[in-house]
């Protein structure tokens, strides 16, 4: 069994919790992405890595999504990718095989989190209650994506849920903008947030890749 300088295996839940974390803080922020044409995989995440971000979650809302994450990690290896709406275990497996570096889901089944607890990714799973954070907890998970944010209760719900869950920590995603990101960061147990209010559709659709970097640049800005 292969295993990492702190005699971890390799893919152990603590190990897997130490990746999340060390993505979570170099990117500060996850941008959602839904690819809806080939020919916008690359000129998007170049303006999303010329305006400062370092991870990109791409969702499999499309049928464009498993090429996409295979066109990045094979042209753009620097960039951390991850797939993101995966809702079973055969996408698991499928953005597994794609070269998916993480996994983020929208919700938890009991399935899905056993499935994931056998793969060398490390999964961010989405809650939006105690009930569903203990599931997880009950298995290992330590962190997890509060989705949908802002209707689950946003600021207020991470620091109730703060108290009786001192170890998790949270990416809140789903009503997350440049308003209200600062409160979202504030709070000690959140540790990025993902959003998609920089990648404006109709800017993907007409190939505005520099209005992408300036919104991306003044997202990243709202940490200095």
């Amino acid at each position: 069994m292969k295993t990492v300088e702190n005699n971890q295996p390799l893919n152990s839940m603590a190990n897997k919790i130490s990746q999340i974390d060390e993505l979570c803080a170099k990117a500060k922020i996850l941008p959602v992405i839904t690819i809806l044409r080939d020919q916008d995989v690359l000129p998007l995440a170049d303006a999303l890595a010329a305006g400062g971000m370092t991870a990109l979650e791409v969702t499999l809302r499309s049928a464009f999504g498993l090429s996409a994450i295979r066109i990045l990690r094979e042209q753009r290896p620097e960039l951390c990718v991850g797939a993101g709406t995966i809702l079973d275990r055969n996408m698991l497996a499928d953005a597994e095989a794609a070269g998916s570096q993480f996994i983020v889901t929208p919700g938890s089944t009991q399935d899905l989190l056993e499935a994931a607890l056998d793969s060398p990714l490390p999964l961010l799973p989405g809650i939006s209650s105690a009930s569903e954070i203990m599931i997880g907890y009950a298995m290992g998970y330590r962190r997890f994506k509060l989705f949908p944010a802002e209707i689950s209760g946003g600021v207020a719900a991470i620091k109730a849920l703060g108290g009786p869950f001192t170890e998790v920590r949270f990416c809140p995603t789903g009503g997350v903008n440049a308003d209200n990101l600062k409160s979202y960061m504030a709070q000690p147990n959140v540790m990025c947030v993902g959003g998609t209010w920089m990648i404006d559709n109709a800017w993907v659709k007409n190939g505005d890749w520099n209005r992408i970097q300036e919104a991306t640049a003044q997202a990243m800005a709202l940490f200095d």
